[in-house]
């Protein structure tokens, strides 16, 4: 009996045992594979997925893991993957899909040498010719009897009776004419100059006639205008007393005038007299008047810091008026840059001195770009001329320049924010140092420490007066603690490797003695 319960007790041991090694056949190598699989797995993949995060709005902070900017205290964002480009990529070079460059509008376009044309915009308005500008005076003192211009602005011809004048004077003139006809015969001379006298007062030779043949004398004179314009002024009105040389009007011919403009002083080498111009008018839009500029003042204006330009104008129909403002187009061919590289504007990106511009990669199966700084020439209006920087046959971006700067700009690279310098190990050269320098009071301590600072490449320097040690900050690249000390010892204290000259201590003040 008891035989068999042993029995049966093996066996069931056995097949406890049995199962356990099929179990761990069956099961455990297979957890054992899965427990380590998956650690070597994520090692792996946390090792090439590795983020970095940066600021939208200082793309220079780059941080291992999300946080805060320190410097404007934003959310930091991860920074965005290059797209996978055919072939090596330059770490500098930033790919853009088909969709973004669609999506973004980005053009481009090739350089090429040609001839640099400046274009100027002028303002300015119509004024006046002023040598056709005329002042209607009186040559004798009377009264206006007759107005016959009542308003400014009227037409007038050469020749119009713009008033009758009544002068006593005048009267007195004719009566010595007919008393000098009576001694003609004896007193030719009196006839003459009392002809004379008439005709300075403007009285006309059949005027003069026909007093001489009726005897009659006329009491007014008529005043004509001396030219063909409109009244721009009306001096006087009917029953003022004048005196000779009086203004009573003034006149202006309308038929030819002046479009004047106004010229930076950077404009005035681009013009030249005789250079042909174009201008428009805000009262004619869509019209544009030809002509050439027949004068550059030669004095800047002091107020407005300008100079004059002038072109002459015939207006027949008189559809152009004095005081509409005009504005100019001049295109003038700059001298000594002949064949030159020029871009659009908008190609390029602007920061403090530097100019960038995004050359595209050619050889690339993709939309890749570099950017590239360049030196500008002159500003051309539209363009820029570039005098370093690019060769003839380079595409550049020149509409969506800013938005590939962005995108260089999120994924850390080169960009118009960001300006990666060149590669290469930068040494430590700073260190700091101490020197045992010897002093007495509060002057000691000033003079040690500018005559240490006055060393070139010492940063700081502080003495401190309880244990006369001088702590420094130096540049080894550029100085050493043995220069430091010889200078020190020249404005009279001792170190622990130089001594004073007696002739420069005697001469320190008597607080600052420190030799027993």
């Amino acid at each position: 009996m008891k035989t068999n319960k042993l029995k049966n007790i093996y066996i069931s041991l056995f097949y406890i045992l049995f199962g356990l090694v099929i179990g761990w056949f069956l099961f455990g190598s297979s957890s054992s594979e899965k427990e380590i699989a998956p650690i070597h797995s994520h090692d792996t993949t946390t090792e090439a997925e590795k983020t970095i995060w940066t600021c939208s709005m200082h793309p220079q902070i780059r941080m291992d893991e999300p946080g805060s900017c320190p410097l404007c205290g934003m959310d930091l964002i991860p920074v965005k993957k290059s797209s996978t480009a055919i072939g090596v990529l330059d770490p500098n070079e930033i790919v853009l899909s088909e969709e973004a460059m669609a999506l973004s509008n980005v053009e481009t376009s090739v350089v090429h040498r040609q001839t640099a044309i400046k274009e100027l915009q002028l303002y300015g308005s119509i004024q006046y010719d002023e040598r056709l500008l005329q002042t209607q005076p009186t040559h004798v003192a009377g009264r206006i009897e007759q107005l016959n211009v009542s308003y400014e602005g009227q037409e007038v011809r050469k020749g119009t009776i713009l008033a009758h004048l009544y002068s006593p004077s005048l009267v007195n003139a004719q009566k010595e004419l007919l008393e000098a006809l009576k001694m003609k015969e004896s007193q030719p001379q009196l006839v003459e100059a009392a002809r004379e006298k008439l005709r300075n007062w403007k009285f006309t030779a059949p005027q003069i006639k026909k007093i001489e043949e009726t005897g009659k004398i006329s009491s007014t004179l008529a005043i004509r205008s001396n030219t063909t314009g409109v009244v721009l002024q009306k001096y006087v009105t009917q029953g003022d007393y004048v005196q000779a040389g009086s203004k009573l009007f003034a006149i202006a011919n309308v038929s030819k005038l002046w479009a004047q403009f106004d010229a930076y002083a950077s404009d005035l080498p681009f013009l030249r007299k005789g250079d042909p111009l174009i201008f428009t008018l805000n009262s004619m839009p869509g019209k544009k008047i030809k002509g050439r500029i027949s004068f550059i003042d030669p004095v800047m204006n002091a107020t407005t810091r300008t100079a004059r330009v002038r072109v002459e104008i015939v207006t027949p129909d008189q559809s152009i008026k004095p005081e509409m403002y005009a504005m100019a187009y001049v295109r003038s061919a700059l001298k000594g840059y002949k064949e030159q590289l020029i871009i659009p504007q908008s190609a390029v990106l602007w920061t403090g001195k530097r100019s960038i511009v995004y050359v595209k990669n050619t050889s690339a199966q993709s939309a890749t770009f570099e950017l590239r700084e360049i030196e500008l020439g002159p500003f051309l209006g539209s363009q820029y001329v570039v005098m370093n920087g690019l060769q003839e046959g380079e595409e550049i971006v020149t509409h969506g320049t800013f938005v590939v700067d962005v995108a260089a700009q999120l994924e850390g690279k080169s960009s118009m924010m960001n300006r990666t310098p060149p590669v290469e190990e930068k040494k430590e050269t700073t260190k700091h140092a101490m020197l045992l320098v010897q002093g007495q009071c509060g002057m000691c301590k000033n003079r040690i420490e500018q005559a240490a600072l006055a060393v070139r490449g010492v940063q700081t320097a502080v003495w401190d007066l309880d244990n006369k040690m001088l702590h420094l900050s130096i540049d080894s690249s550029q100085t050493t603690v043995a220069v430091i000390s010889k200078a020190i010892a020249a404005v009279g204290h001792d170190t622990e490797t130089d001594i004073a000259p007696s002739s420069v201590y005697q001469t320190l003040p008597a607080c600052c003695l420190y030799r027993k």
